[in-house]
């Protein structure tokens, strides 16, 4: 008789990197449950922009529900020097993050991946040769174990994961009538220099605009002003507000661990976010596609833990490791300087292709950081 509590691979989250990396390990013949403690849809605070990078890391045959098609974009520096710049083809796709993870989810399923909603994870203790997870719903055992429950990860605690960069992002979502949806079809707002290392935006998505800001946790005060400083400037003030509501993300360090003791972390569990524009989609369906397929090849017999532990953190460190290199190092000339960069990209031809080109992920931030001059400008800006 087949213990309904055993499982080759356990996922703990339904996000974005839960969802891909439950996908790819059902893909590879592993059998798998995915945990999530909330019930499906459930609104998840992102500014939604989908960068390339994350269109080419979704699974074949995935539909994006894409609420708006930007191809322009509109630069300001504190809120004031406004520029629209528009590329030929379109730049950033934008969605609600419920529909888009519920989407991912049901994607998976689909694929054999079986799903519990509404079970939360108390603890998870590794042993030799499996992990048993404590669970509201009681205690279940797996060969591996994949964390990708958050920036407030349990999985990740367990697995002794340390965070250098720790961010809080504020965000409402403002329903907006016809004439105000037609201003902002097809066209995203950046701003900059208001609070050092932050900026803020708009993004379309139907009837509703996301307005938000992000910076370094301790800002908080100056975060909420700055949003409501946005909404007043762009006259959305006495528009309802749907959603209010703030999330804290957080950078790994250099040496935290992606893997230890049968327990593999990814996404925003493994601090796997871009530190300059905190990026974090493309990071967590590329990060948890690799622990998918991780896990099912040591739950498969194909590799022992300790091999494939090894491999995954060599593709961690060797692509989103070196984008995050790259990133942080941005983000010290960023804070020194924000007006170059508003400048370059407002106002310069290579500053608006380099933005066209990371958008549309024809490039990353790793390509974009080993050419000379961009080695050069980046020191020269955080000095």
């Amino acid at each position: 008789m087949i213990d309904a509590n055993v499982w080759d691979v356990i996922v703990v989250g339904a996000g974005p990197a839960g969802a891909m990396a439950a996908l790819r390990a059902a893909q590879s013949g592993a059998q798998v449950l995915l945990l999530e403690r909330e019930r499906l849809p459930r609104y998840k605070l992102c500014g939604g922009g989908l960068i390339g990078l994350t269109l080419q890391s979704l699974p074949d045959g995935f539909i994006v529900p894409s609420l708006n098609q930007a191809k322009s974009a509109t630069f300001t520096m504190n809120l004031a020097a406004e520029r629209t710049r528009t590329a030929e083809e379109v730049i950033i796709p934008m969605v609600m993050r419920d529909t888009f993870d519920a989407q991912l989810v049901d994607f998976a399923v689909e694929h054999g991946v079986q799903l519990r909603t509404e079970v939360l994870v108390e603890r998870v203790e590794p042993g030799p040769d499996e992990v048993t997870v404590l669970t509201s719903g009681g205690p279940l055992r797996a060969r591996v174990v994949i964390g990708a429950d958050g920036s407030t990860s349990r999985v990740a605690r367990a697995a002794g994961a340390k965070f250098a960069q720790i961010d809080l992002g504020l965000e409402v979502e403002v329903e907006v009538p016809d004439r105000i949806q037609q201003q902002w079809a097809g066209r995203v707002l950046i701003d900059f220099g208001r609070i050092p290392g932050g900026y803020a935006w708009i993004f379309p998505k139907g009837d509703r605009l996301t307005v938000g800001a992000i910076a370094a946790k301790g800002y908080a005060q100056e975060q909420r002003r700055y949003v409501q400083d946005m909404l007043r400037r762009f006259e959305l003030e006495l528009y309802p507000q749907a959603v209010s509501a703030g999330h804290l993300t957080r950078c790994r360090t250099n040496d935290s661990p992606l893997a230890a003791d049968r327990l593999l972390l990814a996404g925003d569990a493994a601090g796997l976010l871009e530190p300059w524009t905190r990026e974090g989609i493309s990071f967590a369906l590329r990060s948890g596609r690799l622990a998918g397929e991780a896990a099912a090849d040591v739950a498969c017999g194909r590799q022992t833990w300790s091999v494939a532990a090894a491999h995954y953190r060599d593709a961690i460190t060797d692509t989103l490791g070196a984008e995050m290199t790259v990133g942080f190092r941005a983000l010290a000339a960023y804070e020194r300087h924000p007006s170059a960069f508003a400048k370059a990209l407002s106002s310069t031809g290579t500053g608006w292709r380099s933005f066209v080109r990371l958008a549309r992920g024809e490039t990353t931030l790793a390509r974009a950081g080993r050419r000379p001059q961009v080695r050069l400008a980046l020191a020269a800006l955080a000095r």
